[in-house]
């Protein structure tokens, strides 16, 4: 500037002085608007529709006192999301990790599997008769990249509670008969 005030005011944002270009460049904008940092993700990755994975158990309805109950889910326990932040496409890849099976006597069985129906029987409990009411709750956890680049884990998890399954443990009793009677 030349050092002399102007003799009217004049208004905001209208030029004052010499101009001098120092030179002409590209300027690069990605410190403006940086990619999603991973705790960004995770607040997204929080907020995701996960699918609530169904109780199955084995068998269905009614069990027997003295013959194990199985647990597993046949639901999907992998969902892939596009999501847009700020801009940028970021896929995140959803997995069950952890299943956290109460079992509605006081009991939690955790696995990192989801259990099979018989005969494999993975995930199994013993009861005594009565009425029960068992759950699943799932633990997800994430990879993520931006725009198509380098996978990332995903600094945290996230859970979704399945819905509920109720069945009756009955106790048999064997019975002496005469077979010629």
């Amino acid at each position: 500037m030349d050092g002399i005030a102007p003799n009217e005011p004049l208004a905001a944002g209208t030029p004052y002085g010499n101009w001098v270009n120092d030179a002409q460049s590209c300027v690069d904008v990605t410190d403006l608007n940086p990619p999603p940092s991973p705790d960004e993700v995770f607040r997204y990755f929080q907020t995701l529709p996960l699918p609530q994975l169904t109780t199955r158990q084995q068998p269905p309805g009614e069990a027997l006192v003295g013959l194990p109950v199985i647990f597993f889910t046949d639901s999907p326990t992998t969902q892939l999301f596009t999501v847009d932040i700020r801009g940028f496409s970021v896929d995140i890849a959803a997995t069950a990790s952890t299943y956290t099976w109460d079992t509605g006597d006081g009991t939690v069985l955790t696995s990192t599997e989801a259990g099979e129906p018989y005969p494999n029987g993975t995930i199994t409990h013993d009861y005594s008769s009565g009425t029960y009411t068992a759950s699943l709750t799932t633990t997800w956890s994430a990879t993520y990249s931006v725009d198509g680049g380098v996978q990332a884990d995903v600094p945290g998890t996230t859970t979704t509670q399945g819905a509920p399954a109720t069945f009756s443990v009955l106790q048999a009793r064997t019975v002496l008969t005469n077979p010629y009677d």
